[in-house]
């Protein structure tokens, strides 16, 4: 026996020895969750007071709507005012409610052929949040394509639609419902957390929006 095979068979000897490994490292019990953000549960109104004004200090935009025949009346006037000539949309049933009353030729629902050059080419492009946080007035909107994505960030103008049903405290409040969607194995892309419109500023501190994305940020936020 060489000196390579008596070192080897010491080492076997201390781990027989020894027992099993992992009697040795058993798992400790895990610490409790630390109450980062604490729950305080204010009411939707509140927190859809909250979330207006706190995307409204990001140059955010925020339009409350009563129910879906105001948001599809109201989508169409703003459609129109804004000469948006081409939207394109995620495929979404809030989406078709909140777009029945614009022309039909105006809104192309994307799919995993568009490139990022049509995407630009657009006037706005239209998106369903999952949730919205009150607290820093942001879109939680699930991409599971890289054209969902590119939605968020292409097009010169990006709308958001939601219930206020979707409204949620804080993140960890929004936590439950995100982490059951990405439990999901047939789940597919990311999600994307949005607040405010592209913002950047120079070393004079001069504030340029739309330089690295959307110019324009509008939520549209639907009551019932």
């Amino acid at each position: 026996m060489n000196s390579r095979q008596e070192i080897l068979q010491r080492i076997h000897e201390r781990i027989a020895a020894a027992g099993p490994m992992r009697d040795q490292f058993a798992p400790a019990a895990m610490p409790p969750e630390p109450d980062v953000w604490p729950a305080t549960h204010p009411d939707r109104g509140a927190m859809a007071e909250r979330f207006a004004n706190e995307l409204s200090a990001v140059h955010g935009e925020v339009i409350r709507l009563r129910n879906l025949d105001e948001a599809a009346r109201q989508f169409a006037a703003l459609v129109e005012q804004e000469r948006w000539t081409a939207l394109a949309a995620a495929e979404d049933s809030l989406l078709q409610q909140v777009t029945a009353r614009v022309p039909r030729e105006a809104v192309r629902w994307i799919n995993e052929q568009e490139s990022a050059q049509q995407m630009a080419a657009v006037s706005a492009g239209l998106l369903a949040a999952d949730a919205l946080l009150a607290d820093t007035g942001s879109c939680v909107i699930s991409c599971p394509t890289v054209q969902h994505r590119w939605l968020c960030y292409v097009p010169p103008v990006c709308i958001v639609a939601a219930k206020a049903e979707r409204l949620c405290e804080h993140l960890p409040a929004a936590w439950p419902l995100l982490s059951e969607q990405a439990s999901d194995p047939q789940r597919r892309g990311e999600t994307v957390i949005v607040t405010g419109p592209s913002r950047t500023a120079d070393i004079e501190k001069i504030l340029i929006l739309g330089v690295h994305g959307p110019k324009r940020l509008i939520v549209l936020l639907i009551d019932e």
